[in-house]
């Protein structure tokens, strides 16, 4: 028997790199044409790691292995080896798991058959699949929960599950030990039943007190003999029984809390909690309102008896009540049910659910164009229904028109007063936009707007369209009829802009002969009262007076040039536009 065992670390280690785990043991009986090799692997190494050289081990010639076809004769299955001919070594097709070709036979052994021919030789060769520790030891359940009275004696054992390994049976990488999690109350023992492996045993070593804990929870561990080892986990849950004498208690000395009026149904308002240290039913809380409750509590919230929590129910209103005090009773379900109260206090708190209300206040329906800077014109009162910093409110409009509001000493109330000249002929309307904010988180706001109108005082004198007007006429025109028109514009409204036309007629020498002319006091047309001749007057001039309607009138006058031409002269009777000044007069 040739045995090839691996006994150099440094070597082990460069083959372990390779990936390469090969113990080789050969037994060669030459009898006739039969001879049998037995090689042993690893499991888990890779696909093509060498086996071992069977041209060698054999004593053949590597040559011969092709030329005399040497094989594996398979059965139906996948085989596992193959070997090379031309080199003469036995690869692993594929990587092997042992537990999964041998599960817990051992040693795990796979046969086979080769043959040459030429002449016929059968050759038996047996390779051993190693166990590695590739498992770590599992219990069927992760947690296990047990059941013990309050009552139970030091002592008391109960027996637990052990784990399966499905390393080689009793062997090193199979369970060794257990280990409990460090806890007052129990202790472990193993008890080892050979064959059938090590049975973990809880035992309790201290009274237990339900009241003190309800459950205890513990960790199992498993461990292996590999170096290091493997180990594997169940969760052990023991709980402890207990009868009904403990009543619910709740966990909060003091249940206060705030709540926004307004709050939507099914608005949380607190959840009260109440424990029981009894178990079962006995320790199953539900929750209720008192007796004592009024109507408007129930009302206004509704109470989960299984969650203890409290909802909104109806409307809440700060203005209505600021605050409740609900009375919540927490009972057991045992055959006799305990019982305890708490008082629950709920302050409401004022939300900012309310816009500013604008009232504004005129003193006349127009305001005159001359009115004086800081002048009052209108009243503006604010109203807030909230209270505190909710209900308190400012005011302010545009900055770009002549009017501001001014505090007043009441709160809430502004007054607008004109802060700048005004000029109806540039704007006769104001819309103003009014904004109340109130001082909320968050703020809340209201606009209006309101038109201020401003009426029209006669601060604006008449305006002809050209100063001074230049005619000319034809010598013998006709009398009665018109020869040209005067015009005027004001730029105030109604009376202040209603105009009357008139010559002055003062018999100075450069005015003589407006006498023989006549100007309509409504439309400015000038007629002639004769004809006139270029011979006797070629040219003159006289003046007119526009005057408008309003108290006290304002007036303008103009001068107008009069050229006489011939009645073969092709002169245009249109005016010439002189662009000069033109002068106030008082009214006449």
């Amino acid at each position: 028997m040739l045995t090839n065992l691996p006994n150099n670390p440094r070597r082990n280690a460069r083959q372990q790199r390779r990936g390469c785990f090969v113990f080789v043991i050969l037994t060669v009986f030459w009898s006739g044409a039969f001879a049998q090799i037995r090689y042993s692997v690893s499991e888990e190494v890779q696909g093509g790691t060498v086996v071992g050289n069977i041209a060698k081990d054999l004593g053949l010639d590597k040559n011969a292995l092709k030329l005399r076809g040497y094989r594996i004769v398979a059965d139906s299955s996948e085989p596992l080896f193959e070997v090379n001919q031309s080199d003469g070594n036995l690869y692993l097709k594929k990587k092997i798991d042992r537990e999964e070709v041998c599960e817990k036979s051992s040693p795990c052994l796979i046969n086979l058959k080769t043959v040459l021919e030429n002449p016929l030789e059968i050759h038996s060769v047996s390779v051993e699949i190693l166990d590695i520790n590739d498992h770590a030891p599992v219990f069927m359940e992760k947690e296990k929960r047990l059941e013990i009275s309050e009552s139970a004696l030091p002592g008391v054992k109960l027996q637990l599950q052990a784990a399966q390994d499905p390393d080689v049976g009793l062997g090193q990488f199979s369970v060794q030990q257990y280990k409990l999690s460090q806890n007052e109350n129990f202790r472990l023992e193993v008890k080892d039943k050979g064959d059938d492996g090590k049975i973990p045993i809880l035992v309790v070593q201290k009274p237990l007190d339900r009241e003190t804990t309800v459950r205890h929870v513990l960790t199992l561990t498993a461990l292996d003999g590999g170096k290091p080892p493997k180990t594997g986990t169940m969760r052990i849950i023991v709980i402890v029984l207990d009868v009904n004498d403990n009543a619910p208690i709740f966990n909060e000395d003091d249940y206060s809390v705030t709540l926004k009026e307004n709050a939507p149904t099914g608005t949380t308002v607190v959840q009260v909690n109440a424990s029981d240290l009894d178990e079962g039913t006995n320790g199953e809380v539900v929750y209720s309102f008192s007796n004592s409750v009024n109507v408007n509590i129930l009302r206004l919230f509704n109470l989960n008896k299984e969650t203890g929590e409290i909802t909104v129910k109806g409307q809440i209103d700060y203005e209505e009540k600021d605050k409740y005090e609900i009375e919540i009773q927490a009972s057991d379900v045992g055959t006799v049910p305990l019982t305890t109260e708490k008082s629950v206090k709920i302050r409401i708190i004022d939300v900012n659910d309310n816009t500013p209300e604008i009232e504004f206040t005129s003193f006349s329906s127009s305001i005159p164009e001359d009115a004086r800077t800081g002048t009052t014109v209108a009243l503006v009162s604010l109203n807030d229904l909230d209270s505190g910093l909710n209900g308190k409110v400012t005011c302010s409009i545009d900055d770009n028109v002549p009017f501001a509001l001014s505090q007043s000493v009441e709160d809430n109330m502004f007054s607008l007063v004109i802060k700048a000249p005004l000029d109806r002929e540039k704007q006769s309307i104001y819309d103003l936009t009014i904004t109340a904010k109130d001082a909320g988180q968050p703020p809340l706001s209201s606009e209006k707007t309101v038109s201020v109108v401003i009426s029209d005082i006669n601060d604006n004198c008449p305006e002809f369209s050209l100063s001074p007007y230049t005619f000319y006429i034809h010598e013998g025109n006709k009398q009665g009829v018109s020869i040209f028109s005067i015009k005027a514009l004001d730029q105030d409204l109604n009376d202040n802009a209603l105009i009357a036309y008139h010559i002055i007629t003062d018999g100075k020498e450069d005015n003589k002969m407006a006498s023989f002319l006549n100007i309509n006091s409504e439309s400015g047309e000038v007629v002639a009262l004769k004809s006139f001749d270029f011979e006797s007057v070629k040219t003159f001039q006289f003046h007119v007076v526009a005057t408008d309607s309003g108290s006290p009138p304002l007036s303008s006058n103009v001068t107008v040039n009069v050229t006489t031409t011939l009645q073969s002269s092709c002169i245009q009777s249109a005016p010439t536009v002189l662009l000069k000044g033109w002068r106030r007069f008082p009214a006449t």
